[in-house]
């Protein structure tokens, strides 16, 4: 519908321009004209002006104004029923009141420390693991094993238990390591929230689709990343239960090497 006015109100500014050059034909043509000749159709050409002039303002001029009330009324629609821009500025100076309001205490509680190590190497590895940097995992090995010591030789422990020392030594790392990126991930998601805080304050009319649509592919960011937390936490609950029944087997085969141990004490002549 809009494209077909603004196709009629073209055609009619061509019409309008090509009355406008005909009557400047017609006026140069009557100065050039010989005296006696203007005389004689001056009357003809003043009557053909007014006709003309009379077709602009009348039916031309009518049908233009009528387009541009239908727009007036369009516009108006828009701005009181669709998006009305009372209730837009409302919502606009809630979301910067807002923003003026819980901004500076969100950051202040993000800035937050909660390191608590004291001595050298934990304050280091602890660090390590609270500053949310991928790119420092790689300095995990040698201060997790300056905190927690090495795996004990072939000569100092059984193999079983050097075993489960090293299992144990690689999901604690793995969690750590976990964190790490669930941090830098937290630190994503917060600050492309606070971008769409922003947009939002002064998001033109029709813009909200788009901006929920980037909130929901941001939520599921967030989830894919939460299930991944959530499978270091199962395969560290996995570690434990099956350290648990290594130490409930070794024990078994304590007691069965007990067990033999004390008969053949017993049936010792």
């Amino acid at each position: 519908m809009k494209q077909r006015a603004i196709a009629f109100v073209q055609s009619l500014r061509f019409q309008a321009n090509r009355n406008k050059r005909r009557l400047l034909l017609l006026v140069l043509a009557v100065l050039l004209a010989p005296p006696a000749a203007r005389a004689a159709g001056i009357g003809d050409i003043l009557t053909l002006i007014k006709s003309i002039t009379s077709t602009i303002e009348g039916a031309i001029g009518g049908a233009l104004g009528g387009i541009q009330s239908l727009q007036n009324m369009v516009n108006n629609f828009r701005q009181q029923i669709i998006w009305p821009l009372d209730q837009l500025n409302q919502a606009r100076a809630f979301a910067a009141a807002t923003q003026a309001q819980y901004g500076g205490l969100m950051f202040q509680i993000q800035a937050i420390k909660n390191n608590s190590a004291t001595l050298t190497n934990p304050s280091q590895l602890e660090s390590l693991f609270r500053n949310g940097q991928p790119g420092s995992i790689g300095q995990f090995q040698p201060l997790y094993t300056s905190v927690y010591g090495n795996i004990p030789s072939a000569t100092d422990a059984r193999l079983l238990q050097r075993n489960m020392i090293d299992m144990d030594d690689a999901f604690a790392q793995g969690s750590l390591k976990t964190t790490v990126l669930s941090d830098q991930t937290t630190q994503k998601m917060l600050a492309f929230a606070d971008s769409i805080e922003r947009q939002s304050a002064t998001a033109a009319p029709g813009s909200a689709p788009m901006l929920a649509t980037q909130a929901g592919i941001s939520e599921l960011e967030s989830q894919a990343y939460l299930a991944k937390v959530l499978a270091s936490e199962l395969r560290q609950e996995a570690a434990k239960l099956a350290h648990q029944n290594s130490l409930l087997k070794q024990s078994a085969a304590s007691t069965r090497n007990l067990m033999n141990q004390a008969q053949q004490v017993l049936t010792h002549p």
